[in-house]
């Protein structure tokens, strides 16, 4: 009888750490939507501003009464140790006016600094970048981390996920449907060569040039225009309303976190290095841009690249790469 009550005995699972370096807007907002989510066993928030930090896990853990139960703690890089993923959030933040491209050479050169630590520090982590222009700085961080032997799987952007979470809520509300309905994807750049991939975009099951919303006309080309320009000029319009965003993309950084620790295997448009190009995309040499790809415990497990494209957007992403490859250049110390 004990032996059978024992096989019916819960199987404890390892917990779990993440680390998020740079507790400005964007780092504050990640931890908090992780920590009121319940994502992780232990968040670890990281500053060079002792003071800051300390105040930022203060007020967090001044929360916990009302969250499922987390280690708040903080400290400097070296805190690192053991994560399973690093978030990567400090940087200069970008201002009214500047593109993410513009801060590449400065940001830059703090990851040359910080990335030989975190690989020492933790190897088998999952590092997310963040930091802008995203696609840039995984680049510079992959030719850092690759060599002193870390996967180039386990690091990751957070890409076009909220890119593509501004294309579905906008699409949801013009078609008057709810946004998990809604399947539409940016790939390219987290930037301003982006591009929405129209021709495989869905409604439930319905091809999204064939759904007729009750009481409104189908998307024309104007309609499509207009909606993606307001996905596109989304982070300038709120950097100019309230100085930063950090909201949603805190609420991105969650979700990955959750579909990496959980082992989800869930489909999110992240960027990577890619050697490999879709089919009819131009590629001169590898880039980090984003495409859908398999996210788990591995990071990225596998990146989608039969994904449906019509010659215009095949077109797009080839200048979309053309302009990640052209910033890169500007910084790099590495070829890649």
């Amino acid at each position: 009888m004990a032996a059978a009550i024992a096989t019916t005995l819960p199987t404890h699972r390892r917990s779990t750490c993440v680390a998020v370096i740079g507790m400005g807007r964007v780092g504050v907002a990640s931890a908090y939507a992780m920590l009121i989510q319940g994502i992780t066993d232990r968040l670890v928030l990281i500053d060079v501003d002792a003071p800051k930090r300390h105040a930022e896990a203060l007020d967090l853990k001044h929360g916990l009464t009302f969250v499922a139960t987390c280690e708040v703690a903080e400290g400097d890089l070296e805190a690192v140790e053991g994560s399973d993923i690093v978030v990567i959030t400090a940087g200069v933040k970008q201002k009214p006016g500047q593109s993410r491209l513009d801060l590449a050479e400065i940001n830059a050169a703090m990851l040359r600094e910080m990335i030989p630590r975190i690989v020492e520090l933790a190897p088998q982590s999952i590092i997310l970048m963040v930091t802008n222009p995203v696609d840039v700085m995984t680049m510079v961080a992959q030719t850092i981390a690759v060599p002193l032997g870390f996967a180039p799987s386990r690091l990751l952007a957070s890409g076009t996920v909220l890119d593509s979470s501004r294309f579905r809520s906008l699409l949801a509300s013009r078609l008057d449907v709810a946004v998990s309905s809604v399947h539409a994807s940016i790939v390219g750049e987290h930037g301003d060569s982006s591009l929405p991939l129209w021709s495989s975009a869905t409604v439930g099951h319905t091809p999204l040039h064939l759904y007729e919303p009750r009481g409104k006309r189908p998307l024309n080309v104007r309609d499509r225009v207009a909606l993606f320009e307001s996905v596109r000029g989304a982070a300038q319009e709120i950097i100019t309303g309230k100085g930063a965003t950090d909201s949603a993309i805190g609420l991105t950084v969650a979700r990955l976190c959750r579909a990496i620790l959980r082992d989800e295997r869930a489909v999110l448009t992240v960027g990577s290095v890619h050697e490999q190009a879709p089919p009819g995309v131009t590629m001169d040499g590898p880039t980090c841009f984003s495409l859908p790809s398999v996210v788990g415990r591995a990071g990225v497990n596998r990146v989608v690249l039969e994904v449906p494209m019509n010659d215009a957007e095949k077109a797009g992403l080839s200048e979309s790469v053309r302009v990640i490859r052209g910033a890169y250049a500007r910084v790099a110390t590495e070829p890649i």
